[in-house]
């Protein structure tokens, strides 16, 4: 606790109060179990869980998808050790950034667009999703992140096309028929509490410079999205200004609205109060990192 920022406990007592405070602070210090996704793309789900037994690797599934595992003891290097890593079969990723795919729900047959897509986790998780039968863009506009985003779309067998670009300057001649704004933000929910440096990392200009890209990646989301369609809007921070205030700012202008979120098993995720109804907040802990997730469908 001692290298959290003030500020920011502050912010999360106000946001919460002091009980929910204590237990987001339990999260960060948390040893977070290891997590993958299934790549359906290259294997099935049988497969995989049959050469975890043969590795003498001990697993847990999730009710909410059958293609994500939890690893009782086993870390990631344990499982960088295995083939099925190595061709691509399993994608090590945190269980909440596995929702926001499965929450948009992507389509066959579809255009779909990613707005921030490195390193590709969720790029991929579309395309399997999907079953490589959607056309899916992959802006990344750091070059050396768009780099590690092509190489895990073709180590993955995934079909994407990437486009090196920053996806607020996508011309608006574009429409797309499904969007996923995993925008970038100050990462509030999946801080190192060990690190010392984080007072100096962690700012309230970093929050502040997150809110101003924030806001014009959603505006830009909803001008490209194509009328009746949904996109969904997701963050790795519990911040209410960096979710709830910046969808409530941008639907006060654009003709979209929240579209409540859904999930079969989402009673057991650990869910944080939210200021917008219908939107999704998961709380740090030992198998979650913060996540922020709200659904929206242009009038």
């Amino acid at each position: 606790m001692e290298n959290l920022p003030q500020f920011l406990i502050d912010l999360f007592n106000q946001q919460y109060g002091e009980e929910i405070t204590q237990k987001i602070i339990q999260g960060y210090s948390a040893k977070r179990k290891t997590t993958f996704r299934i790549n359906t793309l290259k294997t099935d789900v049988n497969s995989v869980f049959e050469k975890l037994d043969k590795a003498k690797i001990a697993y847990e599934r999730v009710p909410w998808s059958k293609e994500a595992v939890i690893l009782k003891q086993a870390q990631e290097k344990d499982i960088q050790a295995l083939e099925m890593y190595e061709k691509g079969e399993i994608y090590l990723q945190s269980l909440s950034s596995m929702l926001p795919p499965i929450i948009l729900n992507p389509q066959p047959n579809t255009d779909i667009l990613d707005m921030a897509a490195a390193p590709g986790g969720k790029t991929t998780q579309m395309a399997a999703i999907t079953q490589n039968k959607a056309h899916i863009t992959a802006c990344e506009m750091n070059p050396i992140r768009a780099e590690r985003l092509k190489y895990n779309i073709e180590k993955q067998g995934a079909n994407a096309y990437v486009m090196v670009s920053d996806s607020r300057k996508i011309d608006d001649f574009f429409a797309f028929d499904a969007i996923l704004l995993d925008s970038p933000c100050s990462g509030s929910g999946t801080l190192n509490i060990k690190n010392e440096n984080l007072s100096q990392k962690f700012t309230m200009k970093l929050i502040e410079k997150s809110t101003k890209s924030q806001i014009s990646l959603l505006k830009k989301a909803l001008n490209i999205l194509k009328s009746g369609q949904e996109m969904v809007y997701s963050t790795c921070s519990i911040l209410s200004c960096e979710n709830e205030e910046i969808v409530e700012k941008v639907l006060k202008e654009a003709k979209a609205q929240i579209v409540p979120i859904q999930l079969e098993g989402m009673e057991y995720l650990p869910q944080l109060p939210v200021k917008l109804d219908g939107t999704l907040c998961i709380q740090p802990n030992e198998i979650f990192e913060g996540f922020f997730v709200a659904k929206l469908k242009k009038k």
